[in-house]
């Protein structure tokens, strides 16, 4: 095997190519996967499009994708904690475990972080290789497409949960797939109230199968004046910023009780204005920026939940698609008509 099939960003402008490139070939603390399944992430669209945060993070050629699942073919010299045939997904973000922020128990913070299918040849391939202690081990229960979306499904816990929402009432603003997840995730952890804020009905309605109670689409209802009159004048107790709207940073923060959480995980793709006074100081509330997962605490609250059924992700997933078929693929889902698509390479 010295030749596979993978999707490369080879040119800066709109598109990807299918092509054949050389196998990875796995270095003395690193691991061979075959590829079982790749889904596709919003950060993978954006390099699709090389759009501006594309043209700023991503050197050419590129071989894109990160979220996987799949099976260790080959190990090496120095890797003991992962064997072959071993059924696995990948944390993504590559730690050096040797500055200051991994040092103090957050690698997920690395100062020099690097990230599958950005800063090194991702996994829309037949093979990829990855440092093995990045390696998570998949129960056998899981399909290929579901383990394949746990990474995006830690973000959604670690926003979720970075603190409790058991008995709370929670404000999600933007149903793509981690929004979603979202809802999942707060109604397993015993969330009261469910709001889900989102423009496009096909995914505003996936929310309620997701666990949403309350669904508000921004461009017809009054956002702020329902979740108001829902809370008894309060406010939600917890608000999860999925979408990187500037009007839902506003309206969100509006919608917040005083003393209220807020986890943002949304990027905005400006600088956005915001009244820090009124929203965030005068209200008390504690704020907490998302970045990716703990590592590897969060996954193992991802598996839990999956595992035991708690939490079902398989209604996100509305296309399953061979590799080949990528460009469809990213076109379906700039169109929103598609939620969460994950690529087979045979």
């Amino acid at each position: 095997m010295e030749r596979m099939w993978a999707v490369v960003k080879e040119k800066p402008e709109r598109g990807f190519t299918v092509r054949e490139v050389p196998a990875p070939i796995p270095g003395a603390d690193e691991i061979l996967v075959k590829v079982l399944a790749s889904s596709i992430c919003g950060t993978d669209v954006h390099i699709y499009r090389w759009d501006s945060w594309s043209q700023n993070h991503i050197h050419l050629p590129r071989i894109i994708g990160h979220e996987m699942a799949g099976e260790v073919v080959e190990a090496g010299r120095n890797v003991s904690s992962v064997k072959t045939g071993d059924y696995i997904s990948v944390e993504t973000h590559f730690a050096d475990w040797t500055c200051f922020m991994c040092r103090t128990g957050n690698p997920h913070l690395c100062q020099n972080l690097k990230t599958l299918g950005i800063d090194v040849d991702g996994s829309y391939a037949e093979y990829v290789a990855i440092p093995a202690v990045n390696a998570w081990k998949n129960d056998r229960t899981l399909p290929p497409e579901v383990a394949s979306i746990q990474e995006p499904m830690g973000n959604a816990v670690y926003a979720t949960l970075v603190e409790d929402v058991a008995g709370k009432t929670v404000a999600v603003f933007g149903a793509g797939p981690i929004g979603l997840m979202c809802c999942a995730v707060a109604k397993a952890s015993g969330a009261t109230k469910i709001f889900l804020v989102e423009p496009h009905p096909a995914r505003l309605s996936l929310g309620q199968k997701m666990g949403a109670t309350h669904l508000i689409n921004p461009k017809t209802d009054d956002t702020v004046t329902l979740i108001l009159d829902e809370t008894h004048g309060i406010g939600v107790d917890v608000l999860l910023e999925m979408s990187g709207a500037p009007k839902a940073f506003e309206q969100g923060f509006q919608a917040l009780r005083n003393g209220g959480r807020a986890s943002l995980l949304g990027i905005p793709s400006a600088p956005i204005t915001l009244d820090f006074s009124e929203t965030i100081i005068l209200k008390g509330a504690k704020v907490y920026g998302i970045h990716g997962r703990k590592m590897f605490e969060t996954w193992y609250k991802v598996s839990d939940l999956l595992t035991s059924g708690k939490v079902d992700v398989s209604p996100i997933i509305t296309q399953r698609m061979k590799l080949a078929e990528v460009v469809k693929a990213m076109e379906l889902l700039m169109n929103q008509e598609a939620t969460k698509i994950v690529l087979f390479p045979t």
